[in-house]
């Protein structure tokens, strides 16, 4: 069992309750942290026997790309997606950051983290 980080994923979106969230949009990072058995891969070099962190990458894109109110929903639908999608997930943990949220006051960023397990 080994651990894969694809961290620092920056995406651009229009997640939150107000009205110029949604036109406007903001920025934000999502790290995701995998549980998986990469033994075979380490000694055969071959992907197939691990998780393509492209194909992680690109989901978290999918699902930010689907506007919602709170970031919370947002981090589990990615969640849920890369456990439908990628069967060697055994657990996975997701970190979706809003830089610069608008709040009152000076906020550099909000986080929130959802972990789920096959």
């Amino acid at each position: 069992m080994g651990i894969i980080q694809v961290t620092g994923i920056r995406c651009y979106a229009y997640h939150g309750c107000n009205q110029e969230e949604a036109t406007i949009g903001g920025s934000y990072i999502v790290d995701v942290n995998i549980e998986t058995d990469f033994d075979e891969a380490a000694l055969t070099d071959d992907l197939s026997k691990t998780v393509d962190y492209v194909e992680v990458s690109e989901i978290v894109k999918q699902e930010m790309a689907i506007r919602s109110k709170l970031i919370e929903h947002a981090a589990q639908r990615i969640c849920n997606h890369l456990l439908k999608s990628i069967q060697r997930i055994q657990k996975v943990e997701v970190r979706l950051t809003k830089l610069s949220p608008p709040i009152n006051g000076d906020v550099e960023k909000v986080t929130v983290k959802i972990a789920g397990t096959r």
